[in-house]
């Protein structure tokens, strides 16, 4: 899908000489691809604390031999 963007110029041109890439749209893939993973990472921070760990879980146990 086509789309027009005003982007700050130099913005995106340190952006491209930081990232190593050779376009500017790939530039702009990849700051979108870390972007979304950087949310996501954001997220799962907030329930940092609020989820009981028992001390006495064995995963192990629970493994079927087969």
């Amino acid at each position: 899908m086509a789309t027009n963007l005003n982007i700050n110029e130099e913005l995106l041109d340190e952006a491209l000489r930081l990232g190593g890439q050779k376009t500017k749209r790939a530039t702009v893939n990849e700051a979108l691809e870390e972007y979304i993973i950087t949310r996501k990472q954001k997220e799962v921070l907030k329930i940092f604390g609020k989820i009981d760990f028992d001390s006495k879980y064995d995963h192990k146990k629970l493994r079927k031999r087969r």
